[in-house]
């Protein structure tokens, strides 16, 4: 019987995986043993994250790419095309925020995490599906708790990561008739880089516990099993939709 959860072989395109999430997806992958294209801005961070990798017949490559220019978009893209032919998972992962005070934040702040969050996944988005429309494919964008919730001192990364949830419902919408299916992960609290802070600070790691069911903070292999399943075949009738993979804060 096909196994409809494999996803050996499939070429795997990763925004923002020199850390944080971005690299555990990448890990997940390889060890599931897809052609693993890790994407990011700086390529020595890259190399480093390639190293941090150890999976036996995982295939792994660096691509050099800013989700906020559509030049190195296009040329990441075509980068993967010349050596594997064909992209079939996007991972829409690459994201910024930077906390501040909603009376305070600059228009540099407001647009430099706008061009991140939501308009580099949507062009990045767009680029996928064109190298996806005769071969169908799965985009899976990546939301946040800030996606449901207002977060004090997010405005704006709240703000993006809502348009990501909308983002996802239209694209599906559009993209299903190429067989490219596209839906969001929604993670709640991991630590990353982004969130080491929170961690750190005692009081409010406890207040961020208290808040979680399952009295814990998510790690990436909590995110493994719900991103290869959107990447697999076992997810062709779904589209459209949010895994929030938060350990039940939203359930309350």
């Amino acid at each position: 019987m096909k196994n409809r959860f494999d996803v050996a072989g499939k070429s795997v395109l990763i925004t923002g995986a020199g850390s944080g999430l971005g690299l555990g997806y990448a890990k997940a992958f390889a060890e599931a043993d897809s052609l693993v294209f890790l994407a990011g801005r700086h390529k020595v961070k890259l190399l480093q994250a390639l190293k941090q990798i150890h999976a036996e017949d995982g295939q792994m490559e660096a691509v050099v790419l800013d989700v906020t220019s559509q030049e190195s978009i296009d040329e990441g893209i075509k980068t993967i095309l010349r050596q594997c032919g064909r992209l079939d998972v996007l991972i829409n992962n690459a994201g910024y925020e930077q906390v501040g005070d909603f009376t305070q934040v600059t228009e540099e702040q407001y647009d430099h995490i706008m061009a991140v969050n939501l308009k580099g996944a949507y062009f990045m988005g767009q680029a996928a599906a064109k190298a996806m429309q005769k071969t169908g494919g799965k985009i899976i964008n990546i939301g946040s708790l800030g996606s449901f919730i207002g977060l004090k001192e997010s405005s704006v990364y709240c703000a993006s990561k809502g348009g990501i949830v909308q983002l996802t419902k239209t694209m599906a919408l559009e993209l299903g008739k190429y067989g490219i299916q596209v839906n969001c992960l929604a993670p709640g609290y991991f630590v990353t880089p982004m969130t080491q802070k929170f961690y750190d600070d005692a009081k409010q790691r406890a207040w961020i516990e208290s808040r979680i069911p399952l009295g814990r903070w998510g790690t990436s292999e909590d995110l493994a099993g719900a991103a290869l399943f959107l990447a697999s075949a076992a997810s062709d009738y779904i589209t459209g939709e949010t895994i929030k993979v938060d350990g039940g804060w939203l359930a309350s």
